[in-house]
Order: structure tokens, then C-alpha cells, then sequence
């Protein structure tokens, strides 16, 4: 009632909800008890931070921020707060495919088999290519993540699926982490995978190759997550009118934000960069 005042009369929304004129002034008189002064402050904390992680958070990262803020709020009650406040995290959508593994290069066997917990950073990396809309035509990902921290440490853009993409997002997370001759490399059966350049390159540098079986995207789950997560928390919510616009959107999402800030839920909620932070040999 005390919003919608200056649009009906007092009197009259009296009447429609069967209160009396003299209980909502007595109610408006009486000084605002002290949970609902906290639950005011912490919607404005939890709307801060929901713009802050690109609207993308839902209530156990939002939980989990408010306590690094030295905020406590149970989870049951940031969830309700979220909701009071229209405060939600974007909905993960399926996506297709994009690799071909009707070849005639040899496939290797699937080594990871699944083993996503990775206890040091540069033991295995798993990679994969999805596809960008822009009013220019496709815009092609490809990225390699180490399983360890979760974080992308190469990727390419390219509007041609080839191995020519995916070989640039390899020599990016060579030059960057400089692995040593035990790394796994995991990918599926793809042709700009299984090719024989692609596999030179990681010949040349030791690193033991792993691909998921036919038509198993569950063999690649880690990697096919971080494509759901970047389309609906960022290419869902954006217009691309060229290609260059799209490269530069998508680096920011992935260095300045998931690398750098978003929580994740399989790194006791930290982020890639802080978990490896908090990982290195003291």
C-alpha cells in the first residue's frame, strides 16, 4: 500500500483489502524493526553484486560472496532475498556440435575417462570448438582448458572450423603455461583435432593425447559446461554485428571474468585464477 499511495487513495485500497485507515497509519508510524533494516542493506548488497557478476550468479555463489564480504546470511535467506529482489542466474541452454569425426585419422582412446579432478595445474587440459552468431556469419571458439584450476589458458577465433583454429588455441596454452612431457591432452574425435598437424604439434612436445569415445559429449563434460556457461551468461544476452566485435566481447568475458572473477561451485567457490593462487607451493 505505502508504494502504490501517490497512484489510489489510501482509503480505497483500505476498503479492497478489508484493513482499516487507522492500522496502516498506526503501521507507517511505527519504526522499522531491526530485520527488516538488515534485509533492506542486503538487498542493496545483493543487487551490487549481482551486476557486478554479469547478473550471472544465483544464491550459493551469492551466499558464498556475501561471506568473503564478511556478510552473514544463511543460504535459505539470500535465496529468498534474491527472489524479493527479481534477482536470478540465467538459464544454461543446450548447444550442438561443431566437430566432424567422420574421418580417416587415427583416434586415440580415452585416457582421462572422465577423471576431471586434476590435483596440479598442467596435468590435463581438455579443449573444444562452438560457434558465435554475428550478423557477419559464424564466428568460431576454439579453447583449451587445464582441469586443474578450471581456467582457460588458450583460445582462437576464427570464421573457418579448421585445424588451423584449433592449432592457434594450442600454441597460445603452450606458449603461456609451458607444460612438461606428462601433460594430458583431451579432446574428442574431430577431424581439427585428429589431424595429422595438430597431432605433430603435440608429439613435439610430449604431451600424451586422450579423446572421448563416438558420440559421447559426457567423455568432454568439463569443457562442453564452460561453452553453456559463456552462451548463456554472455553470447545469449548480446548482439554481434561483426566478427571483430564478437572476438573482442568474448576475450573480455573470458580473461576479465571467468578467469579472473566468476566463482565456481567445483572450486570450493573460487575463482580459476584464485584457486591456482592459492594452490602454488608456499
Amino acid at each position: 500500500m505505502e508504494q502504490e499511495r501517490i497512484r489510489y487513495p489510501v482509503s480505497l485500497m483500505c476498503r479492497a483489502l478489508d484493513l482499516s485507515r487507522s492500522g496502516f497509519y498506526a503501521w507507517r508510524r511505527r519504526p522499522e524493526s531491526r530485520r527488516a533494516v538488515v534485509n533492506r542493506r542486503l538487498m542493496v548488497e545483493i543487487k551490487s553484486i549481482h551486476q557486478a557478476s554479469l547478473q550471472t550468479y544465483g544464491s550459493p555463489r551469492m551466499h558464498f560472496e556475501l561471506r568473503t564480504k564478511g556478510i552473514r546470511c544463511s543460504l535459505n535467506r539470500t535465496a529468498r532475498l534474491m527472489q524479493q529482489a527479481g534477482v536470478h542466474a540465467v538459464i544454461h541452454r543446450r548447444f550442438c556440435l561443431t566437430t566432424d569425426s567422420d574421418h580417416d585419422y587415427p583416434v586415440a582412446a580415452n585416457i582421462l575417462n572422465r577423471q576431471f579432478a586434476v590435483s596440479e595445474p598442467n596435468r590435463a587440459w581438455v579443449v573444444d570448438i562452438t560457434y558465435i552468431a554475428t550478423d557477419e556469419g559464424w564466428l568460431y571458439l576454439a579453447a583449451t582448458m587445464d582441469l586443474h584450476s578450471r581456467r582457460i589458458v588458450g583460445w582462437a577465433f576464427s570464421n573457418r572450423i579448421d585445424r588451423e583454429l584449433t592449432m592457434s588455441a594450442l600454441r597460445m596454452a603452450l606458449g603461456r603455461r609451458q607444460p612438461g612431457p606428462e601433460l594430458m591432452h583431451h579432446s574428442d574425435r574431430g577431424s581439427q583435432y585428429a589431424c595429422h598437424d595438430y597431432q605433430d604439434l603435440l608429439s613435439s612436445r610430449g604431451v600424451i593425447c586422450s579423446m572421448s569415445r563416438r558420440g559421447n559429449p559426457y567423455d568432454n563434460a568439463v569443457m562442453e559446461s564452460f561453452f553453456r556457461t559463456l552462451k548463456a551468461e554472455w553470447v545469449n544476452r548480446h548482439h554481434f554485428d561483426t566478427r571483430e566485435e564478437g572476438k573482442s566481447e568474448l576475450v573480455k568475458y573470458i580473461e576479465l571474468f571467468y578467469n579472473a572473477r566468476r566463482r565456481h561451485s567445483a572450486l570450493g567457490y573460487l575463482s580459476p585464477a584464485e584457486y591456482e593462487r592459492q594452490s602454488e607451493p608456499t
